[in-house]
């Protein structure tokens, strides 16, 4: 027995020493780093259907996140992360060639969304990935990052650097690394079909699932319908002033879900203007997708009536933080 129980602490010690020393890799290494990418070699023509497409794409991904308070894509301070990610500022996309994107290439720009790699190889794990969004809508967020829109003209302001938490170094090296580029041609959904139209806005164009799921981390970005927790909400976020809010149960369980709360039109009319049924409005992060059409909102909700169903009380929890909060 003394023998076994010996052994046992031998291994144990062993373990705990490799877990220290991958530790301390990771928080002398920090975020990695990746050999420079084979880019695609495609230049995006910027026409005036493509622009006008990926400025509606925009105002769903870019301008929440990288928009300051003139409207320009100059990035800032992200307040809604939570704090175990650390501090977290945006960049500048601006076309500025030294602070923002005006050097990159079509195809650098491409692969970055894709994968959240840059072009010297760092990794931008905080940014979403879209490895579900088709060629065509992603050229057409290129375009209109190259367009003669506003948002996107040349401007040298920056926010500060990001200050990583130990959490964000660890979670590089295992659960939240970059997406393959896609190896074969990614079509547009069938737009006849409403399910398939919802989930794709939901989650190839929306990444609504993202937020409202079970976790931030355990996440499958390509098949979404794998990740955890998929749609029932639970995520704490944070407000505008700072407050933990929680992500609402979109799934249609009767008893925790939207069934029982939203019709079709008042969906819509929740998601595109930020009002609830009860006249409440909807609280930061969640803000107004007023540039998704009615359609494209519509066939959300036809597509979370065919999510699994899962039964999680926000409203109940909601209560307990508000409690806990005062």
């Amino acid at each position: 027995m003394k023998k076994v129980m010996k052994i046992l602490g031998l291994v144990l010690g062993s373990v705990v020493l490799l877990l220290a020393g991958f530790c301390g890799y990771v928080a002398a290494v920090g975020v990695p780093t990746y050999d420079p990418p084979a880019l695609p070699k495609i230049t995006v023509d910027v026409t005036p259907a493509r622009v006008a497409r990926g400025e509606v794409i925009a105002q769903i991904q870019c301008m929440a996140c990288h928009a300051d308070k003139d409207n320009r894509v100059t990035g800032k301070h992200m307040t809604d992360v939570p704090s175990m990610f650390g501090t977290i500022y945006t960049k500048n996309i601006t076309q500025d060639k030294e602070k923002g994107i005006g050097n990159w290439t079509d195809g650098e720009l491409l692969y970055f969304l894709r994968t959240g790699v840059r072009r010297d190889g760092s990794y931008a794990f905080i940014m979403p990935q879209y490895p579900n969004l088709s060629d065509e809508d992603l050229m057409a967020v290129v375009a209109w990052l190259k367009s003669d829109r506003f948002p996107v003209q040349a401007a040298k302001a920056e926010p500060k650097p990001s200050e990583l938490s130990f959490v964000s170094k660890l979670l590089t090296h295992t659960m939240m690394k970059p997406e393959a580029y896609p190896t074969s041609f990614i079509a547009m959904p069938d737009t006849n079909n409403m399910v398939a139209l919802g989930k794709y806005t939901a989650d190839a164009f929306g990444d609504c699932f993202a937020c409202h799921s079970g976790d931030l981390v355990k996440q499958d970005k390509v098949h979404t319908e794998k990740t955890e927790g998929y749609y029932g909400g639970g995520i704490e976020l944070m407000d505008e002033k700072g407050q933990k809010i929680i992500t609402p149960n979109l799934t249609f369980d009767e008893q925790t879900g939207i069934a029982r709360k939203y019709t079709k039109d008042q969906f819509i009319r929740a998601v595109k203007g930020g009002v609830r049924p009860d006249g409440s409005v909807l609280r930061y992060p969640m803000a107004p997708k007023m540039a998704l059409s009615d359609r494209e909102v519509g066939a959300i909700y036809e597509y979370l009536k065919t999510v699994p169903k899962i039964n999680n009380d926000i409203a109940k929890r909601t209560v307990e933080l508000q409690l806990t909060q005062k």
